[in-house]
């Protein structure tokens, strides 16, 4: 298909390949046409100069022969002139005689010159012939492609006709379908063309991308779409919060698409999105959002706006350059993970080293408090031996004093208890 725009209503056409070779052989025809009239005015031209030139050169010849005629007629009056006296006679026959052979001279000089002004009028005739014969030709040529341009521009504009008919009535369908939808089925309609866009050609180009409705609105509020996708370790490359805003040309408060920004801003920060884009239909005369893509990272972060035509192109140009700059944050999370893994390894050296540290510490304040509390019971042991000894010691003596113990000793002195024991003593005796 190939794209004609016209010059006088400024519609742009898509054409097929027999139209557009058509319009070719016009232009084609139009070229030889403006060809044929350029070659026939320069043989006009030509023609014009060869007669001027004919006539030029017959008018000088003329004078030329004229002159040298004059200059001996005058030469010879002259010399007549000079010698009339003396050969009078003599010369006037000469001289008739010579005038004579002149005017037979003259007489044959301008038949000869009236030969070839009739040759080269029969030539130049001749040649305006040929011109004439070719001029014919082209002329006739020229009326020929001239009918079939008038054919062939009768059959496209009928054509054309038809198909701007055909586009201005649906045209006018859409425009009347558009005027009796909802709001929301409107902004549904536009959502529904943006994942049937996509669906089309994810297989081929997107065969990893997740595309889905963004249903989670737990935050009090959510996006339209979000698109993420990742390479062939799953690892995600770049992830996009779509917003999709249309509204009917009878909507009475019509919104701007700036609106929209802060709102969808939140979503791609709770959602964890790497870019927002706005896919509008709002706001159709500015001329800033109908150029193409528009970046607003000057009011939020990694955030566009586009028409609808330029969704998979958004979405192609912000995959390739993440996939493109994939390989250097690859490289940067492996630094990263071994950055890491030194310093886990020395976090878990120092957290061994504070743990052997505190157990050692425990380790030898609980020796030492053993090692005191040994102390402590021999210290105790030493005590109670010397205890036990001096009890030992304390039991001999009651020992030797319990031994050195007799009844005289007893009742020395105790006159009552010397009676008992001397009645016990006489009963034993007695009983005895």
């Amino acid at each position: 298909m190939h794209e004609i725009k016209c010059p006088h209503c400024g519609k742009t056409f898509n054409i097929d390949e027999a139209g557009y070779a058509d319009i070719l052989k016009q232009v084609h025809d139009e070229a030889f046409d403006k060809a044929l009239q350029d070659r026939l005015a320069l043989a006009e031209q030509d023609k014009q100069t060869a007669v001027e030139l004919a006539e030029t050169k017959i008018a000088s010849e003329k004078d030329r022969e004229a002159g040298k005629k004059d200059a001996e007629i005058e030469r010879l009056k002259a010399e007549l002139k000079s010698s009339a006296e003396l050969v009078q006679a003599k010369v006037t026959g000469e001289l008739k005689d010579e005038a004579a052979k002149k005017d037979t001279e003259i007489v044959r000089l301008r038949e000869e010159l009236k030969a070839a002004d009739i040759s080269k009028q029969l030539a130049l005739r001749e040649a305006l012939g040929d011109v004439e014969k070719e001029r014919d030709n082209l002329k006739r040529d020229l009326e020929v492609k001239h009918a079939e341009h008038k054919l062939l521009e009768s059959s496209l504009k009928e054509k054309y006709e038809t198909q701007i008919k055909d586009r201005d009535d649906a045209i006018e369908r859409l425009k009347d379908l558009k005027a009796k939808l909802s709001t929301k089925m409107v902004g549904e309609t536009l959502e529904q063309h943006c994942e049937t866009e996509f669906n089309r050609i994810r297989a081929a180009a997107f065969p990893r991308a997740y595309f889905e409705k963004d249903n989670d609105g737990s935050s009090g509020s959510k996006g339209d779409y979000i698109f993420r996708d990742s390479d062939e370790a799953c690892t995600e490359c770049v992830s996009i919060m779509f917003e999709m805003k249309n509204e009917s040309d009878t909507t009475a408060t019509k919104k701007k698409n700036e609106d929209f920004f802060k709102e969808l801003d939140k979503d791609r920060n709770e959602k964890r999105c790497e870019y927002a884009v706005l896919v509008s239909l709002l706001e159709p005369d500015n001329e800033l959002y109908n150029t193409g893509i528009v970046d607003v990272s000057h009011r939020y972060p990694k955030m566009y706006v586009i028409r609808p035509q330029f969704f998979i192109p958004m979405i192609t140009v912000l995959r390739n350059a993440a996939q493109n700059s994939l390989k250097y944050k690859t490289e940067l999370a492996l630094v990263k993970a071994q950055n890491i893994d030194i310093t886990n390894f020395e976090d878990d050296l120092d957290k061994f080293k504070a743990a052997f540290g505190k157990n050692f510490d425990l380790a030898s304040k609980r020796f030492q408090s053993a090692i005191d509390e040994i102390d402590k019971s021999i210290d105790h042991l030493q005590k109670t031996k010397e205890a036990l000894l001096g009890t030992d010691r304390n039991l001999r003596l009651a020992n030797d004093k319990a031994q050195d113990v007799t009844i005289k000793k007893l009742t020395r002195g105790n006159p009552t208890m010397a009676a008992k024991f001397e009645q016990l003593e006489k009963t034993d005796s007695n009983d005895d």
